[in-house]
């Protein structure tokens, strides 16, 4: 039977080596494969879902996000409860993870919540090629990375997280997100719910690209709580 307890999950997703950076990716998605309902992800999950969403924020350095997810999903400043800051402290990590958001052409205003409500400082992630106006009016409120010229550069962005101590990335969305980590063979990890619901309907996948991405994955455990199923994958090893 899982240990549903912080502490249960906090060493079911444990990360061995902090050192070697790691990108992680979360989703939810129904049985027939959608990855909403009514058009958000929350729409899918409960509090056993919850409580893994908040352990795998804990573990991370820094939580990676789309600017349309930021937006779509209601997301406002990032801050973890007085359990999981503990746990970080006792463990040598910061009290809270910083938060990255992608984005190309940076429609997000510097008053978001995102940013006003945070935690830590925030960091965005964007091109050469984005609006310099809009770069300038977030260098205010975030540290701004800009990662190729007239496309973001994932690779680089993650190196460039990297370089700032922040190894253990945990993506959680969106889909075009997803696709574009595939697709640059930077997917480490993928720890999947999947909710007892059939959906139906034009809800989109958990990943999508332009070309078809194929990669390998080793099952590294299946936990349950009622009738919700979590699922951890992980590369396999060379």
């Amino acid at each position: 039977m899982t240990d549903f307890s912080q502490a249960g999950l906090l060493d079911a997703y444990r990360i061995e080596d902090r050192t070697a950076a790691r990108l992680r990716v979360n989703f939810i998605a129904s049985l027939d494969g959608a990855a909403t309902h009514d058009g958000l992800s929350g729409g899918l999950n409960n509090a056993d879902d919850k409580l893994v969403f908040d352990t795998l924020r804990t573990l991370a350095d820094v939580i990676l996000v789309g600017a349309g997810t930021v937006r779509a999903e209601g997301y406002g400043g990032i801050r973890l409860d007085a359990a999981a800051e503990a746990w970080r402290v006792a463990h040598g990590l910061p009290p809270q993870p910083r938060i990255a958001v992608v984005s190309g052409r940076l429609d997000l205003e510097a008053g978001h919540p995102l940013f006003t409500d945070a935690a830590t400082r925030p960091i965005v992630i964007t091109h050469a090629g984005s609006p310099a106006d809009k770069r300038a009016d977030l260098e205010a409120v975030a540290d701004v990375l800009v990662c190729g010229a007239a496309t973001i550069d994932l690779p680089l962005a993650l190196l460039e997280l990297a370089a700032r101590g922040l190894r253990q990335v945990l993506c959680e969305g969106g889909p075009s997100l997803f696709g574009a980590l595939l697709t640059a063979d930077a997917v480490d990890e993928l720890c999947l719910s999947l909710s007892p619901v059939l959906e139906a309907g034009t809800s989109g996948r958990i990943a999508h690209s332009a070309a078809a991405a194929s990669r390998p994955m080793r099952l590294g455990h299946v936990l349950t709580a009622g009738d919700m199923l979590f699922l951890r994958y992980t590369r396999p090893s060379p």
